[in-house]
């Protein structure tokens, strides 16, 4: 037997117990007459004693360890003379009787502490090794948790987990597919799915009527710190469901995730907003809501007095900023400089303090009278002490430079914070987005979601107002999940695909399966898909979902612990009757 117990178990009432630990070598601290050595495993940290009493080939061995090496450990729980508060064995430690050093090991490339010495690049490339760091440690088993609740209360609801193929047909419509050859077809593909839908429709038509799945996706996209090639959906779908129907099951389980791993309950029902009402008063379709400072359109009252910013655009709107009129003129500066970043976008800044006495103080005021900057104050509305802060220019991207300002600001001031959480349900989408480049309509969601059945009569003249069937599920200005009723009528997909541009040619090719299978009876349908990495992130507090990943890839999509993306040789080529021309 390797161990009868972890390295993280004993306790005080173990004291006089022989034990056998197994694990690594955290430290190794040689005072002269005594040696103390922290041994790790997954489940913590005890320390072992060897003393002068000791044997010496136990004393020689001691002396020799090495950070990292794997040993066992023999000997007897004795109580600590100079307790450890802050470990749970720390009033205990043990008596070496029996050393053995099961693997040498070479001295770690980092420290692995809870703090490493390491940089990020280096640490994936021995993820094996940063794995046994403890926030990864932690990180793990909180997504570990955090998947056993999902399954135990989708199962509670009746819902069965059923597995569909990773090997499918390519579907250029949303991201790019990672395409794979087939060695028995010559000159065709696979794609990795971007999400089971199509499948998990298909299991609504064959009646299974609760289905979910805790399954691996793929997208080749550009990457950021939230985005990963490869990542995990929770994915569920329902048959003979309307909205409400999907919404309150999914707040369900959230509020279970919520109750069971963070200890937080929320009793009332979550928020639900439109998006159009997202996009006005937050300037995104995931807001924040853990403060307030909402956008207010002041278009009105400030056109018309000759400032020509204002009077030369579309929109302004402003955000008021509570007890921040003190800000200084480089702070301000500053703030200006925020908003005229590429990824922001802005032009430029106005601001209006509101100072003692109703005094209000603007870079505008040989435009605007003291009675004018009131209006403007009062629709913002602003009281002694504020700061009002203004963008101007086209509607849509200044929404979105607002959005981006708003956020900055509520950083700046600690409203942003990480233990409190703030759910909300977005509805009501558009269904189509129009791309002036291709002078086409794409999805907003993909081709099989549903409009709103009192818009079906939009769709010939007027498809850009019309609204789909669909719901994001928002945490703290995050896009956790989302879904939609489906479409189950093949006469509403056959329009649906004319609005995307597709032939009915093109339209049964990628999705003819789909839709033979409508004819033979679909039930009115829907789901949703959770991001699994982010829920986990968002529960730890992090900003980056590679934490919580085994072994993710960097911002390029590599893994530089394996080395792939890698070339394959000639003759694996040939089989997959391949030819490489790489363009300069």
């Amino acid at each position: 037997m390797y161990r009868t117990h972890t390295c993280g178990e004993l306790r005080l009432q173990n004291t006089g117990e022989t034990v056998i630990l197994s694990g690594w070598v955290q430290k190794v601290r040689n005072l002269g007459a005594m040696t103390f050595i922290d041994i790790r495993d997954r489940y913590g940290i005890t320390q072992l004693v060897v003393d002068e009493h000791s044997a010496s080939e136990v004393r020689e061995k001691a002396l020799s360890l090495g950070r990292e090496y794997v040993i066992q450990a023999v000997g007897k729980v004795i109580e600590r003379s100079s307790k450890n508060s802050n470990i749970p064995t720390g009033d205990i430690e043990i008596a070496v009787s029996d050393l053995n050093i099961l693997n040498a090991a070479e001295t770690p490339p980092f420290t692995i502490e809870d703090n490493s010495d390491g940089g990020e690049e280096l640490r994936m490339k021995y993820r094996y090794l940063d794995l046994r760091r403890n926030p990864l440690k932690r990180a793990l088993e909180l997504r570990h948790r955090m998947a056993q609740i999902v399954r135990n209360y989708l199962d509670g609801k009746g819902f069965m987990e059923i597995e569909t193929p990773y090997l499918i047909g390519s579907t250029p419509e949303g991201a790019r597919d990672f395409i794979v050859p087939s060695r028995m077809n010559p000159g065709e593909f696979y794609a990795l799915p971007q999400s089971p839908q199509t499948f998990k429709q298909l299991l609504m038509v064959a009646g299974y009527d609760r289905y979910f799945q805790i399954v691996r996706c793929f997208r080749d996209e550009d990457l950021r710190a939230d985005r990963q090639p490869e990542f995990t959906q929770i994915d569920c779908e329902m048959a003979f469901v309307d909205r409400e129907d999907i919404l309150q099951m999914f707040e369900g389980m959230a509020k279970e995730l919520f109750r069971q791993v963070l200890g937080v309950v929320f009793e009332e029902k979550f928020p639900r907003i439109t998006y159009d009402e997202a996009m006005e008063k937050y300037g995104s379709d995931k807001p924040d809501t853990r403060f307030g400072m909402t956008i207010t359109d002041i278009t009105n009252e400030v056109k018309g007095r000759n400032f020509v910013v204002f009077d030369s655009v579309e929109y302004i709107g402003a955000i008021c900023a509570e007890g921040c009129a003190g800000y200084t003129r480089k702070q301000i500066d500053a703030l200006t400089e925020f908003v005229k970043r590429p990824q922001v976008g802005a032009k430029g800044l106005v601001y209006i303090r509101c100072e003692e006495g109703g005094q209000l103080k603007s870079s505008v005021d040989k435009f605007y009278t003291q009675e004018d900057l009131k209006v403007i104050a009062g629709k913002a509305e602003a009281k002694e002490g504020d700061l009002i802060l203004i963008l101007a220019g086209g509607k849509k991207k200044t929404l979105s430079a607002l959005c981006d300002l708003r956020l900055e600001m509520g950083s700046q001031l600690g409203l942003r914070d990480n233990g409190k959480f703030s759910p909300l349900w977005v509805v009501d989408f558009p269904l189509l987005e129009w791309d002036e480049e291709t002078q086409r309509f794409y999805a907003m969601h993909h081709p099989f979601t549903a409009p709103k059945a009192e818009d079906i009569e939009l769709f010939d003249k007027d498809p850009a107002s019309v609204r789909a069937n669909a719901y994001d599920f928002v945490v703290n200005g995050t896009e956790i999940g989302g879904g939609s009723i489906r479409i189950f009528d093949s006469v509403l997909q056959n329009k649906m695909f004319e609005l995307l541009g597709f032939t009915q040619e093109e339209a049964q090719r990628q999705f003819g399966f789909l839709m033979n299978a409508f004819k033979y009876g679909a039930p009115p349908h829907g789901g949703i898909a959770f991001g699994f990495d982010r829920f986990c992130s968002l529960f730890g507090g992090s900003e980056s979902i590679r934490d919580y990943i085994a072994f993710p890839k960097n911002n390029s999509g590599r893994d530089v612990m394996s080395d792939s993306p890698s070339p394959v040789s000639k003759e694996q080529l040939e089989e997959l009757n391949l030819k490489i021309d790489i363009k300069e």
